[in-house]
């Protein structure tokens, strides 16, 4: 007689396997698929925060201009130096007398000669007068005849203003290395000497030629 008893049958492997292969599929595809849209996301982001910070920045510098458009230019000029006005006067033919008094009447070829040059208040003013006494300006000319050998003005001298009233007198001393000048102020190494002969020197104002000393007589030997 048959027996009928069921035999018992394991589960079918290759169903298993097959199950398994299939759901590791789904999830490795279902991975990329949220990082792309992770990555999406970030990017829709970053957008956003370069636009907003784009859009602040912009805002603020068309207030900038909007302010610096409607703000008046301010420009700022020099004050004018006002003009300084002394109340002293210049000092004129009337009011100042010139002297010149040389150390010696006569000097050897090649030498040296020192004057004493003193301006003495002559006005009666009580105010006084001005002038400035720096050798360009208080002038000793040497001649020889109508040539002008020598003077004292063609180098600028250091400014020497002097304020005369009653009483005031003022001196200082030159020196001619008997030499003579050119058209332009030059070393007195420079400068070549004069010849023997006499010579006459003067002093007088630059400015007011009517100021001016008593001629004095050299002789060059």
């Amino acid at each position: 007689m048959y027996d009928f008893t069921t035999i018992a049958t394991p589960p079918c492997r290759t169903q298993n396997r097959w199950h398994e292969t299939h759901e590791r599929e789904r999830a490795q595809a279902h991975v990329p698929a949220q990082a792309n849209h992770l990555f999406s996301a970030l990017v829709v982001v970053l957008a956003m925060c370069v636009f907003t910070v784009y859009s602040l920045v912009r805002g603020a510098v068309n207030v900038h201009d909007a302010r610096s458009s409607a703000a008046p230019a301010l420009t700022r000029t020099a004050a004018p130096t006002p003009a300084q006005k002394s109340k002293v006067k210049t000092c004129t033919a009337q009011d100042v007398d010139l002297q010149l008094v040389p150390d010696a009447t006569s000097v050897g070829i090649g030498g040296s000669l020192t004057f004493t040059e003193k301006v003495t208040y002559s006005g009666s003013d009580p105010a006084g007068c001005r002038i400035n006494t720096a050798a360009d300006s208080l002038v000793l000319t040497i001649k020889s005849g109508n040539d002008v050998v020598w003077r004292s003005d063609l180098c600028e001298a250091t400014y020497r203003p002097r304020l005369f009233f009653s009483g005031v007198s003022d001196e200082q001393k030159v020196t001619w290395n008997t030499n003579r000048t050119g058209e332009s102020c030059a070393a007195d190494d420079q400068l070549p000497k004069v010849d023997r002969g006499t010579y006459v020197a003067q002093l007088s104002l630059k400015d007011n030629a009517k100021v001016q000393s008593q001629p004095q007589t050299i002789t060059v030997e």
